[in-house]
C-alpha cells in the first residue's frame, strides 16, 4: 500500500541544519528498507497559483487555495504494508523533520 505524508510547517523553507541531516537519515532509512517512494519540500502558500478550468472557465488566481497559518512544506510518498506501519513511519518522519505529519492512505 502507497501512502501520503504531508508536513505541516508555519514558515516557508524553516528547516535548519541539523533538522536537514535529520531528514536526510530518515529518507535513507525509508530507502534502505523499501519504503522510498517519493519525497521534496514545498515552496510556502504565497508562492502558489489556483487554477479553476471546470467548464472552461479558465480562472487563475494568485496566492493559495486556503488562508491559513499552517500550510504543507513537504511531502514523502511512501510503501507500508500496513497502515500501522505507515503509521510508525509518519511518526519517526515527524520526529526527523520536527513537525506536525499528516498521514493519508493513497487510493
Amino acid at each position: 500500500m502507497r501512502f501520503f505524508l504531508a508536513v505541516i510547517d508555519d514558515t516557508a523553507r524553516s528547516a535548519d541544519t541539523d533538522e536537514r541531516a535529520a531528514i536526510d537519515v530518515f529518507n535513507d532509512s525509508l530507502e534502505a528498507n523499501g519504503h522510498w517512494v517519493f519525497a521534496c519540500g514545498i515552496d510556502g502558500p504565497s508562492t502558489a497559483t489556483v487554477i479553476d478550468n471546470r467548464g472552461g472557465r479558465g480562472l487563475v488566481t494568485e496566492g493559495p487555495l486556503l488562508d491559513s497559518t499552517e500550510f504543507v512544506s513537504g511531502l514523502w510518498i511512501i510503501e507500508a504494508e500496513s497502515l500501522e506501519v505507515a503509521c510508525d513511519l509518519a511518526i519517526a518522519g515527524s520526529k526527523a523533520c520536527n513537525r506536525k505529519v499528516e498521514l493519508r492512505p493513497i487510493l
